[in-house]
């Protein structure tokens, strides 16, 4: 009893603050609907979807990654991993309420589309963009199912939703072989959906910000840049549950090496997806697609944000990760990804306000973003604690 008491108050303690943080969130949120702010507000609230959903859509996409390279080293991560799993519902929820902001992240509503009206009407743009998140969370699901299953029959989730997997899989009574195998097929799919629906997503809500830009490397920037905030999410998860349990997490020093070696990858897979869209549309030099990045890069106010991104999402990183030392110490990897999911959060800003709030200042969004982030930070912290606590034994 003096072992486990601890530990349910710690839990209890930690859903409390994740409540404080939904209420704060979203509570501003709110706030901010009700006076001349609204457009404001629905710009945080789309930012902060497209953020969070990417981290949650990445931090599942390790699991998967390792489970297909058939890689030993990460087995203490996998549950952290799979966790990330527990708020696509969340994330589904969200985006779909974004159609009640529709005329303020749809700036090109009742505008001349030149022959675009048949792809960038609401309905059809919601319609596909849901079916491709449902489609994704539900492959997400499937392999979730499979991987939790060695956990759930071994009978280390000792509670109701535990018992209820556990007799199906008891049912099934599948030997290890077949549960890898589906596994694999679930993974397989995975991949393939987050490639093309996180293209979709990006081209729906972000590129068409500005419908008359065009870049062919839109999509792949936007997944890749998905797994670089879900590596950042796995990191910080690992970290605080080291943090907390010490080695009994099964987690060391080499894992966090390992995750910050990943993570480096990622950083320069960003910075070469950003250099190589900016430098081809530099040559280039088509009026429809440079005026979108001399906005956003030389002109003011936004020039110095473009700065603010680039460091905090590939300099800062960049020079701290060649660091071996570094890579192994768990605070410093969680400050480094908190900083890095932050600077992307600012890229979004980046990306869309200038189309979808023109006339206002940059540091009050900034306070916005950061206000309306703190919702969904404890939308986060409760799906993973769940899934944490529900279907594993940390």
């Amino acid at each position: 009893m003096t072992d486990t008491a601890p530990s349910h108050n710690s839990n209890r303690s930690h859903f409390r603050y994740a409540y404080v943080l939904v209420l704060l969130g979203f509570g501003y949120f709110a706030a901010q609907l009700q006076n001349e702010r609204a457009s404001q507000a629905w710009e945080a609230y789309l930012i902060n979807v497209l953020l969070w959903s990417a981290i949650a859509q990445g931090g599942l996409l390790f699991s998967m990654i390792m489970h297909m390279t058939k890689a030993k080293w990460h087995r203490p991560l996998s549950v952290l991993s799979e966790s990330f799993g527990a708020f696509f519902p969340v994330s589904f929820a969200l985006f779909l309420t974004l159609l009640l902001g529709k005329r303020f992240i749809f700036p090109w509503l009742g505008t001349d589309l030149h022959g675009k009206e048949a792809w960038l009407n609401p309905a059809f743009l919601y319609s596909r963009d849901l079916a491709g998140l449902f489609i994704l969370y539900a492959l997400g699901f499937g392999y979730l199912y499979y991987a939790s299953g060695s956990r759930v029959a071994g009978g280390t989730a000792g509670n109701r939703l535990g018992s209820v997997l556990r007799r199906i899989w008891e049912r099934e009574a599948l030997d290890t072989g077949t549960r890898r195998r589906r596994m694999s097929f679930f993974s397989v799919l995975y991949m393939i959906a987050f490639a093309f629906i996180l293209s979709l997503v990006g081209f729906d809500m972000i590129m068409s910000a500005d419908p008359h830009w065009i870049s062919t490397l839109f999509g792949a920037y936007i997944f890749v840049k998905a797994i670089y905030v879900g590596l950042g999410g796995l990191i910080i998860l690992s970290a605080i549950v080291y943090l907390l349990k010490g080695p009994e997490s099964g987690l060391s020093a080499s894992h966090f090496h390992d995750l910050g070696k990943l993570f480096f990858g990622f950083c320069l897979i960003w910075g070469d997806f950003f250099y190589a869209q900016f430098v081809v549309i530099w040559y280039g030099n088509i009026p429809e697609e440079t005026g979108y990045i001399i906005e956003r890069t030389m002109l003011m106010p936004w020039k110095p944000l473009a700065w603010v991104v680039f460091s905090t999402c590939f300099i800062i990183p960049f020079l701290i990760l060649l660091n071996k030392t570094i890579k192994t110490k768990p605070v410093f990897m969680a400050g480094l990804c908190g900083v890095v999911i932050a600077g992307i959060g600012l890229e979004h800003l980046l990306l869309l306000g200038p189309s979808l709030n023109p006339g206002l200042d940059i540091a009050p969004r900034i306070l916005s973003m950061g206000a309306v982030s703190l919702g969904f930070l404890g939308l986060m912290v409760l799906s993973v604690s769940f899934f944490l606590k529900k279907l594993s034994d940390i």
